[in-house]
Formats: structure tokens, sequence, C-alpha cells
């Protein structure tokens, strides 16, 4: 047992010393400030937290109506909003194109009605990452939400506490640090996303190209900058997953 455990473990670190081994340290920060560096950066910043945000805004809703509401075909809603997790990135990808895209179910009306186009723009970005990191953000808070005694919130309502009231001062501070967790797992997915980020919107240079697809660009052309992003991304995982064994999912026992 413990040689496959060892096998196991090199298995997953090798690629990681590789990786770590092959990095350019003294033009690290050269290669990090590079345009096509940079502008990966700051549209993966701005297209991951926008993701997160959006995960938070419409995942919240959804977990508590899931946890706490009893309806026809809850089973069959939750299945289909981790759907996302298991499906092949690419294949979200071709499936917001089919829905959304200039010619789409959706997409086509949006497009005639109202001139917008999300295919191939910063939007359609940010759209494709929140299909796939909106997941993560719902399953830690509907957990969290039927791990939650609901004699708190009994106790709220018998004195007169509405039900949005009892969510906010009651539900809200006792599920807060799964929110956070959430969140966390929401934004660390939407900034590693790639097939449906390419499929959907396209691989643009300061408009859709996001930290995965300019690494995949620049490994054939700028390998060095493709390694030093490729870092960046390890070390945002690593710091999110240490983060999240430390003060929001409690201590791993020993």
């Amino acid at each position: 047992m413990l040689a496959v455990a060892a096998v196991t473990v090199a298995f997953v670190v090798l690629p990681l010393v590789g990786l770590l081994q092959r990095a350019a340290w003294s033009d690290l920060a050269r290669d990090l400030t590079a345009p096509e560096a940079l502008d990966a950066l700051r549209l993966s910043l701005v297209t991951s937290v926008a993701a997160a945000a959006l995960s938070v805004v419409f995942g919240l809703p959804l977990a508590w109506v899931l946890a706490r509401v009893r309806f026809p075909g809850r089973a069959l809603v939750r299945a289909l909003t981790v759907l996302p997790m298991v499906v092949p990135p690419v294949v979200g990808g071709v499936a917001l194109l089919l829905a959304f895209g200039r010619r789409g179910l959706v997409g086509s009306h949006l497009h005639d009605w109202f001139g917008l186009q999300l295919t191939f723009s910063t939007a359609g970005a940010v759209m494709a990452e929140t299909f796939v990191a909106l997941p993560f953000f719902v399953i830690t808070v509907e957990a969290a939400l039927r791990s939650v005694d609901p004699g708190y919130e009994e106790a709220a309502s018998t004195l007169g506490s509405s039900r949005a009231a009892t969510f906010r001062r009651v539900t809200l501070p006792l599920i807060a640090p799964s929110v956070a967790a959430g969140a966390a797992l929401a934004w660390a997915r939407a900034l590693g996303e790639f097939g449906a980020t390419i499929t959907f919107a396209g691989n643009i240079q300061g408009r859709t190209q996001t930290l995965p697809l300019a690494v995949y660009l620049l490994l054939d052309t700028r390998p060095d900058v493709a390694v030093a992003l490729s870092l960046v991304l390890l070390f945002v995982c690593a710091v999110v997953l240490v983060a999240l064994r430390d003060r929001w999912l409690g201590a791993v026992p020993r």
C-alpha cells in the first residue's frame, strides 16, 4: 500500500516539479510584464471576479431554494445545476454558443432586438466562466444550509421576524464561512476556465484571452512566458486550497 501511495504522490508531484524546474526564475518579472501576459492577467482578474460575484448573486438564492423548499423536480433541478461540473467544458461552450450565440436560441433575439452580441466579447468570457463556476458555489452553500439547525430560523419567525429578515440576520451569519469558501472556489474555477471560454468567447488578446488561453497560445511562440503564467495559476490555486483548509473548511485531522 505504501508503495502504491508513493507512486500516486509522485504521479501528482512530478509534473509540478517539472514546471518549477522549467521556469526561468531570473527572468520571471520580465516574462510576467510582457504585454501578452499583462493583458491576460488583467482580463483574468476582471472576468474571474465578475464570474465569482455573479455566482454569489444568483447562486445564493438557488442554494437556499434547494436546501429549504420542497417542490416537485427538486432533484432534477439540483442535477442540472451541478451538471457543468462534470460536462466537458468544451461541450459547455458549444451549449452556450447554441443558446446565446448570434444565431442561438436566445442570442439571436438579443442581437436582433438590442444589438447585443455575447460571443467574442468580455461579457461572453464572464458568462462562460460563470457557467462552470456557479455549481461550486451552489453545492458548497447548499450543504452549509442543510447543516444549519432550522430551530434558529423557527425561533426568529416566532418572534415576528420575516423570512427575509431571518435569512439576513440569522441564517446568513451562520453560513458566512461557507459563502466565503464557495465564492473562493468559484473564483478559482473561473480563473482556470479554458474550454467553455475559448469555444464561446474566442481567444482575442485584451478581450477574451484569459490566463489559460494565453498559456495555450504562448506555449509555442513564447514558452517562458507561458510557464511564468502557469506558475501564477499554480500559486493562486495553492493559496486558495490552503486558505480553505485553514480558515473555512476546518483543520484536516493529522
